[in-house]
């Protein structure tokens, strides 16, 4: 899916580590929420609440879930990050992403 349509989206940006990553919300008709962003060449750890889905669009990165070792992923790959959990980013190029929230 390349655009969304009829949804709201809201207008404050959620902003991370000194604007190096930045996200906007999009809410859907059916009470599902996404975020869209962009990350910034760093290192970064994220926490989740539930379970989510990372889907790059756009740029590289290596991801370190729970219990596992780096993974490289690249625009049009995606992972999924367990409820509850922490996670850690080595983005190595501008990375554009869409995250959703299960």
């Amino acid at each position: 899916m390349t655009e969304f349509n009829n949804v709201t989206v809201v207008k404050a940006a959620n902003i991370y580590f000194d604007g190096k990553v930045t996200s906007r919300i999009v809410l859907f008709a059916d009470g599902t929420k996404k975020t869209l962003g962009i990350m910034m060449p760093g290192e970064y750890e994220f926490g989740t609440d539930c379970k989510e889905l990372m889907e790059i669009t756009a740029g590289e990165l290596e991801v370190q879930l729970p219990g596992a070792t780096w993974q490289k992923i690249s625009g049009g790959q995606s992972f999924e990050v367990p409820a509850n959990a922490k996670f850690q980013l080595k983005v190595s190029q501008v990375t554009d992403y869409c995250c959703s929230y299960f």
